[in-house]
């Protein structure tokens, strides 16, 4: 019953949000953070103690932000406010997941490219899970890795079997973390763009894809030049399942999500994230509508499978948005508390080349997710201290590609992430052995590349 009435709060939550986004409306924004307060309230008793950890952070900070600000309410509310639009976003992204997980073109894709030859397989699965993260966020990670374990499982060379499932899951990560350098459906955009004043995603999406691609091609490099000692000679190589057709469905509906994002943010002059939660929802409609079609009528079968959605899998989501929310709130809340301590400091960023500070946010990042801080929480935290774009002399757009970046490489190097915790799954491993051994090389020549990237676009 109470996981019902998490899914009911959950959805009105993200249409007040969805209201506030398009129409300014400050209801439906007081409707968003009363939502958000009264999920984490039905959720956190039955969360896990490092969950309840997270809040019970929060409430600390909204206790010292009473006793020691005048403007307590406001500070509290922009919290409540990002926490609401942090799980109103998610709810967005994740309602493409149903349809996509029940889609048999979308198997059959994810099929193709796992069963590619050693050759090609590495970049297959790189672009693949580049671009079914677009869709399914982690969710492409647990699908097309589930597939490479399977496919792996089958080679009776145990040696061989544990290093053909070790690049696999390189290469499907790999993909995923290079779309949180500029995917308007990731968090890592959404929420720089919603921080960082005067920025948006088409200003920053030049630079940012440069960077997806830099990060795509550093990982295939050093797979290329990652030639594993067999101690006996490998199997005869096998053709794939599938053919290229079986990707068109995928690359159809990349088209339509991304085509629509860019023509109705220039078209309404709203944020990006706003359309967003708008078009992603809307086309998982569609496409329920399109699975539905029988004898039994489309639209009630649509309504049931949506019925079941709000009921059922929005609330099974709800420990992860437990950890999620919090982040968004504690990170800035606690930026307002400490703004005032760092201004009061007699040198401080404003002292320091902007282009220095944006490489260094590209370090800094990956380096506080080491010590369990979800980019959610750093980005949250400190990105509203930086020194403005002007103070710094560079584009607003610059402050949000450094920023993706180090997103970016915390989901390849820290152990705390989704993305380290499904791949250190799927390969019967650690996650500090999947983020510090496994991507070593990758987390420093991505990083040297990506610093290089943001220095060039500081400058212009």
């Amino acid at each position: 019953m109470i996981d019902r009435i998490i899914g009911v709060v959950l959805i009105i939550t993200a249409a007040a949000v969805l209201l506030r986004e398009w129409t300014g409306s400050e209801a439906a924004s007081l409707v968003g953070s009363v939502g958000v307060f009264t999920f984490l309230a039905l959720a956190t008793p039955r969360a896990r103690p490092s969950r309840q950890a997270f809040v019970a952070v929060g409430i600390g900070l909204v206790a010292t932000t009473i006793l020691s600000r005048p403007d307590r309410r406001e500070v509290v509310a922009r919290g409540l406010e990002q926490a609401a639009f942090i799980a109103a976003f998610f709810i967005a992204l994740a309602s493409l997941r149903n349809p996509a997980s029940t889609s048999p073109a979308i198997a059959r894709c994810g099929q193709y490219l796992a069963s590619q030859p050693p050759g090609k397989r590495y970049l297959a699965l790189t672009i693949g899970g580049h671009l079914f993260a677009l869709i399914l966020n982690y969710g492409a990670i647990s699908l097309l890795g589930g597939l490479t374990e399977s496919i792996a499982s089958r080679e009776a060379n145990a040696e061989i079997r544990e290093i053909r499932n070790r690049r696999m899951l390189q290469a499907i990560q790999r993909g995923f973390v290079a779309t949180l350098a500029w995917s308007p459906l990731a968090f890592a955009m959404a929420i720089t763009t919603s921080i960082i004043p005067g920025s948006s995603w088409s200003g920053a999406a030049g630079f940012a894809i440069l960077n997806a691609i830099l990060v795509t091609f550093v990982g295939w490099v050093l797979d290329s030049l990652y030639k594993p000692k067999l101690s006996q000679p490998a199997p005869r190589r096998t053709g794939p399942i599938g053919g290229w057709r079986d990707l068109k469905p995928l690359l159809a509906l990349l088209l339509l999500l991304f085509g629509g994002v860019a023509a109705l943010e220039l078209l309404t002059g709203l944020r990006m994230i706003a359309v967003v939660m708008l078009l992603v929802p809307a086309i998982a409609v569609a496409w329920l509508f399109i699975q539905a079609r029988g004898p039994e009528g489309a639209s009630r079968r649509t309504l049931a499978r949506l019925r079941n959605i709000a009921l059922a899998e929005v609330p099974s989501y709800q420990f992860e948005l437990v950890l999620l929310v919090m982040a968004g709130f504690i990170g800035t809340a606690g930026s307002a508390l400490l703004e005032p301590l760092l201004d009061r400091q007699p040198i401080g960023l404003d002292a320091l080349p902007g282009p220095l500070i944006l490489v260094a946010l590209v370090w800094v990042i990956p380096l506080l997710g080491q010590i369990g801080m979800n980019p959610i929480l750093s980005v949250s935290l400190f990105a509203p201290l930086l020194p403005s774009a002007a103070a710094m002399g560079v584009s607003p757009n610059a402050i949000v590609v450094a920023l993706t970046a180090g997103w970016a490489l915390t989901g390849a190097s820290s152990p705390f992430t989704a993305t380290t915790l499904i791949v250190a799954r799927l390969g019967h491993t650690s996650a500090h052995r999947v983020g510090l051994v496994w991507n070593r090389g990758f987390n420093l020549a991505a990083g040297l590349a990506l610093s290089l990237s943001v220095l060039v676009a500081a400058t212009l």
